[in-house]
């Protein structure tokens, strides 16, 4: 028992370095996540914050997989068991825009900021970043295929347009949000992402 509480107790831990690391790496880039910092907000030891992941780079890796596990749960796990194909899209489209007004993230969507901080980077970072990007633009793609397909979507539709169109409207949000004080940004993306699917516009 004592080492099961013992195994439960150092899993905590992680999770709250890594919660502390994405809240900073939202309002000022991953870059600015240090063990230092980390342990001074925290009330550890450095030692006890680098024992957890060896090395910076290690935690900047985990901290984006904990991004990307935010978005899967409250974008993709709600909607994975509707219709592929515009059904799936339209609802989509409603999760993903709730998660970009409101992600978590004192800073706004840190899967938006991470992307700006290393897409003109190399290295392991900017490659798990562009892994996580391009199957999440590969199940939109399949969805507009599949809408296609049907005859939800008009035949020659140019898929990878739809997706960016998708992609550019929820990646607005943030910067509208916090830079303009705008209020409506989830009402307006909605809308947009409704205009390049073709669906009735609502509101």
């Amino acid at each position: 028992m004592a080492g099961r509480a013992s195994a439960q107790a150092a899993l905590e831990t992680r999770r709250s370095v890594l919660r502390a690391a994405a809240e900073i790496a939202s309002l000022e880039g991953l870059d600015s996540v240090t063990i230092g910092r980390l342990a001074d907000r925290l009330g550890m030891s450095k030692a006890g914050v680098i024992g957890q992941f060896r090395s910076k780079e290690k935690l900047q890796l985990e901290t984006v997989e904990l991004v990307l596990d935010d978005f899967r749960t409250r974008v993709w796990q709600p909607v994975r068991h509707l219709g592929a194909g515009l059904p799936r899209l339209s609802a989509v489209c409603a999760a993903w825009v709730r998660y970009a007004a409101d992600p978590g993230y004192p800073g706004g969507c840190l899967l938006t900021q991470v992307t700006y901080d290393y897409d003109g980077r190399t290295g392991p970072v900017h490659d798990r970043i562009a892994e996580g990007r391009s199957r999440w633009r590969d199940t939109l793609g399949h969805d507009v295929d599949t809408a296609v397909a049907a005859g939800d979507l008009p035949a020659g539709t140019d898929t990878p347009q739809v997706v960016y169109g998708l992609e550019s409207l929820a990646a607005g949000i943030t910067p509208a949000r916090l830079f303009h004080g705008d209020t409506r940004t989830e009402e307006w993306a909605l809308r947009g992402m409704h205009a390049v699917l073709g669906l009735p516009l609502t509101g």
